[in-house]
């Protein structure tokens, strides 16, 4: 394991950071600006000296330069949460309350082990008798009070991400206080981010056997479990939490989500009732609900729940994201300047923030204001932006590498072995690229069932890496060449083991992970039977409906126009690849294909697939399912057109697309729209 500080490579200094930190501590803040500035000179992004810069500036009330420092800080690390907490300080004596309670939320969001920050808010939300608020923070202050001090410093740094650091301290610690949980949640935490799952699992179970009664230890090793796709035992250790503590409705809704995570969304419901008869006032609870009736279909009912979520909490983002991501669903005129009065509130966190970013956007767009609509899609994006670690090299040379390994030479020595399964179909490509349709169509036949986005597959990838190093891309893909053919063979049947809990009882079932196409190599070596289906929309049509969807997790390329377009790209030339070291292997599906020609589309998917024509896939909207992507709403309808062309009345903010699309994939006359 290394640390990651923020993406900055290693300097040398021409002045060793910790001089000037020892001129800070005896407050001789203008010989440390003056050895900071040394340093600034030739590194002018290193991250200690502006930080130092920033702070010495603040104490000289020199607050320009101090807001210059710590702005440009946040350009190199946008991350940082010590750094906006500093700019808080800075606003905060120059009497910008505003600006600095807003920078001690983005704050303690970013790092929530800043204590300082906490009772900041904690004195804002006191004077504005904010008494949820209030209490939260009361209760993180709280927390953080009780820690030894290593731990508090632990959890900072990793929160700033440099995990290398917070690993060694942890490790030192826990020689000293082997059995201390808390500091064993620190290192599963640790472990959790790098992908190591395993020891996070390990670690957790230990924990627990230690402090049996932690009921927040115990939640954290049901998440762990998920994660590993050990659903049993997840449900199992949520049972432990709602037995031993059952007036805690938190357990009794992770208990719902659990449920409504293996499929069973009626139960879940009635449990999330259960729950609001106890507690009517819990509006995360009527959003949960909202999001299990949208799932079934139930639209109307899910409405009617995310309603009651805002109306109990007006500043509840998911509620109205939630309405707004329905895609049928027209804001009023109240729930509108609503959005608009809560945006504007200095106290809101940026996790709401983005969420009404996007609602409004929508909202826009309904009554064709769109540079309006644009610029709430910009804005949500950039808070999403800042939160990621998302790089375009790095995914670059992700896909990269499979191209470099899977070569033809690679397949003809493993030409051998694998499950002989057939049961599989994969459903690939981009989001928001037409796969929900196609599985819609598909789990509309008698013979295929169809299930959700399942992880398995990356899940297999990921251990492949072997010993991944936070940043670095592992062993995997060039640890498939020393797969045996038992091995292969095993690995196929655990994906077909694995996923059997969300399968009925067709012979053939659906996986819609569309991150699928960056393993079409792993999945031929384990399961070469297996069908593989990619679902590709026009570049424009694609990547602006990606910017325009704020996605749960796992999407973070869609934060961007550049970072969309790259990847599509990317994306195109790897799938070009597949196509020519395994020929006939994938077939592709164009979503304007389905869309003006859906008898002629349907017949070619069955006939790839080798099952017979059944008329109920093409009357798919019909079918009684659950559907839980972002098109849940738009495959309950007949095939429209209303997705194309959705991006023309944005034309004019679309210019990163053209300058980064291969332009051989765009129409001549859509070049010739952005550009004008």
């Amino acid at each position: 394991m290394t640390e990651n500080k923020f993406n900055i490579k290693d300097t040398i200094l021409a002045v060793d950071i910790n001089e000037a930190t020892q001129a800070v501590k005896e407050n001789r803040f203008k010989d440390a600006i003056k050895l900071l500035e040394i340093n600034l000179i030739e590194h002018p992004d290193h991250i200690d000296s502006l930080y130092l810069a920033g702070v010495c500036s603040r104490y000289l009330k020199e607050f320009d330069d101090a807001i210059k420092y710590i702005e440009s800080l946040l350009v190199h690390a946008p991350d940082m949460g010590r750094a906006y907490q500093e700019l808080a300080h800075i606003n905060r004596d120059m009497g910008n309350e505003e600006k600095s309670i807003s920078n001690y939320r983005q704050a303690c969001e970013l790092n929530p082990a800043l204590i300082s920050s906490w009772m900041s808010l904690y004195e804002y939300f006191k004077k504005n008798n904010n008494k949820p608020a209030l209490d939260h923070a009361a209760e993180q202050i709280n927390k953080l009070k009780s820690l030894p001090n290593m731990l508090l410093y632990i959890d900072q740094v990793m929160n700033e991400g440099r995990l290398g650091v917070a690993e060694l301290k942890c490790r030192e610690f826990l020689k000293k206080n082997p059995t201390h949980t808390y500091a064993m949640s620190q290192l599963s935490e640790i472990a959790n981010r790098l992908g190591h799952f395993d020891d996070a699992e390990l670690l957790l179970e230990k924990a627990v056997q230690f402090n049996p009664d932690d009921g927040e230890l115990r939640m954290k090793y049901a998440l762990v479990l998920r994660k590993k796709q050990k659903f049993a035992k997840t449900m199992e250790q949520v049972n432990i939490l709602c037995d031993k503590y059952p007036d805690n409705l938190a357990y009794q809704a992770q208990k719902a989500s659990e449920i409504m995570q293996n499929g069973q969304h009626e139960d879940a419901i009635d449990l999330f009732d259960d729950i609001l008869s106890k507690n009517p006032h819990n509006f995360s609870t009527f959003t949960s609900k909202g999001h299990a009736l949208k799932t079934l279909g139930k639209t109307d009912d899910a409405i009617e729940s995310y309603q009651s979520a805002y109306k109990i909490r007006p500043d509840h983002g998911e509620a109205f994201f939630s309405l707004a991501n329905l895609k049928t669903y027209s804001f009023s005129n109240p729930e509108f300047m609503n959005m608009k009065e809560q945006i504007k509130r200095v106290d809101l966190s940026l996790r709401d923030k983005a969420y009404f970013h996007f609602a409004l956007a929508q909202g826009y767009e309904s009554n064709k204001q769109y540079d309006e609509a644009f610029f709430h899609l910009k804005n949500g994006n950039q808070i999403k932006r800042d939160q990621s670690k998302y790089s375009i090299e790095r995914m670059d040379n992700e896909l990269q590498a499979q191209i470099d390994v899977c070569n033809d030479e690679f397949f003809k020595n493993l030409d051998i072995g694998g499950n002989d399964t057939k049961d599989p179909i994969f459903i690939l490509g981009l989001p928001r690229a037409g796969s929900t349709l196609i599985e819609q169509i598909l789990a509309s036949h008698s013979m295929i069932d169809g299930t959700l986005e399942l992880p398995n597959i990356l899940s297999l990838a990921q251990s492949l890496r072997g010993g991944d190093i936070y940043g670095k891309l592992g062993n995997y893909p060039k640890s498939m060449g020393s797969l045996s053919s038992d091995q292969r063979i095993d690995m196929g049947r655990k994906f077909i083991e694995d996923t059997q809990m969300h399968r009925g009882s067709a012979p053939m079932f659906t996986d819609k992970m569309p991150n699928n196409f960056r393993h079409i190599g792993l999945i031929h070596l384990i399961m070469p039977n297996a069908k593989i289906i990619d679902a590709r929309r026009y570049p424009l049509d694609c990547c602006f409906s990606m910017f325009k969807q704020l996605f749960a997790q796992g999407q973070e390329f869609t934060y961007g126009l550049e970072e969309a377009a790259s990847y599509y790209n990317s994306y195109i030339k790897l799938m070009n690849h597949w196509d020519s070291v395994l020929p006939n292997k994938v077939l592709r599906v164009n979503n304007e294909d389905v869309i003006n020609d859906l008898d002629g589309q349907v017949r070619r998917i069955l006939d790839y697939i080798e099952v017979p024509f059944e008329e109920s896939c093409i009357s798919f909207h019909e079918t009684d399912r659950s559907v839980r992507t972002a098109s849940s709403e738009q495959v309950r309808q007949p095939i429209n057109k209303k997705g194309m062309g959705r991006w023309k009345p944005y034309a004019k903010h679309l210019k990163p697309f053209v300058d980064t699309l291969d332009t051989d994939l765009l129409l001549p006359e859509d070049i010739a729209l952005i550009k004008s």
